[in-house]
């Protein structure tokens, strides 16, 4: 189903910002800054965001994250294929904007970005972009080129450039890490109930209807052929799967069932994604379908064809 929160009422009164323009950005009041990937928005993620906007009402601030975009490894990183991601940067700027923060600032992630020294990270980018009135952020956090700028290194520059410096406790630091990992293999392991314990809410994605071979319909079962465009975005394990599925132009998600895998009852070569909206017959090609996905159900099973009786 959507993605839903107990803070909804809040955010019709201070809707989340979101900038992607570093040139554009606005005079942050007393900013509370933190920074990362937030890869999943996951509960572990959310222990920090709680404390960050916590600390932005304290002084009257206002709660800003910092994220990237593309995912920096696929920039620092030499010979990086196959990187799998839990969200796509649409979807974690979605989870984001149920959490109350008040900016998220993406920042496009380029090679000349890279190579600021950690000295230019703090001056030019941390402190003349956003004076931050605090950074909350991890013991282990490394930036600059080389990666030569961490935690000690903003402790020291604190005085100079007028910041408070809070960091983030090494216990939950790790959770987020393991829970991250453990994330994405459940995913790719069909273990969708595990994955959403650990996400906080049930793992969705997006894909566009596109014309299929259309044999449900000669059964009766009408499906949704998916292609994900994303290719950085996990997709589960093989399987069927209950689901909630919300078309484009669709207030609400309606029940189904999804189907990922080589659908050896029909040729069982090339690995397609299917969703059977019950008591749904509309056309829906080439437009956005978003799943939500509830409950591993079982593995692909050939259907064979029932025996001739004379």
């Amino acid at each position: 189903m959507p993605v839903r929160s107990t803070q909804n009422r809040q955010l019709s009164l201070r809707p989340m910002k979101v900038h992607f323009d570093l040139e554009k950005l606005p005079v942050f009041t007393r900013a509370i800054v933190t920074i990362g990937t937030f890869d999943g928005v996951h509960n572990g993620h959310r222990q920090v965001l709680a404390k960050l906007t916590k600390k932005a009402k304290e002084v009257d601030g206002e709660s800003v994250i910092i994220t990237f975009h593309p995912h920096p490894r696929k920039v620092v990183a030499s010979a990086i294929l196959g990187i799998r991601l839990i969200n796509t940067l649409e979807e974690r700027v979605k989870l984001l904007s149920t959490l109350s923060v008040d900016h998220v600032v993406v920042v496009p992630f380029t090679d000349a970005f890279a190579n600021l020294t950690a000295d230019q990270y703090i001056a030019d980018f941390l402190v003349k972009k956003f004076n931050p009135h605090t950074i909350i952020t991890g013991y282990d956090h490394q930036f600059g080129r080389d990666r030569l700028g961490n935690f000690q290194l903003l402790e020291q520059m604190s005085a100079t450039h007028g910041y408070q410096l809070e960091e983030i406790p090494k216990h939950v630091l790790e959770h987020i890490s393991i829970s991250s990992t453990r994330i994405r293999e459940a995913l790719l392991h069909s273990e969708i109930e595990k994955a959403n314990r650990l996400l906080g809410y049930a793992f969705f994605f997006t894909g566009i209807v596109v014309h299929g071979n259309k044999i449900g319909r000669t059964i009766g079962y009408p499906t949704a052929n998916l292609r994900v465009e994303d290719t950085e975005k996990i997709v589960p394990g093989n399987g069927i799967y209950a689901v909630y599925a919300q078309p484009q132009h669709y207030d609400q998600a309606l029940k189904g069932m999804m189907s990922i895998g080589f659908r050896p009852t029909v040729d069982g070569k090339n690995r397609v994604l299917e969703v059977n909206l019950f008591d749904f017959d509309e056309d829906i090609y080439d437009q956005q379908l978003t799943v939500y996905v509830h409950r591993y159900l079982r593995s692909e099973k050939k259907i064979r064809a029932p025996a001739c009786t004379r």
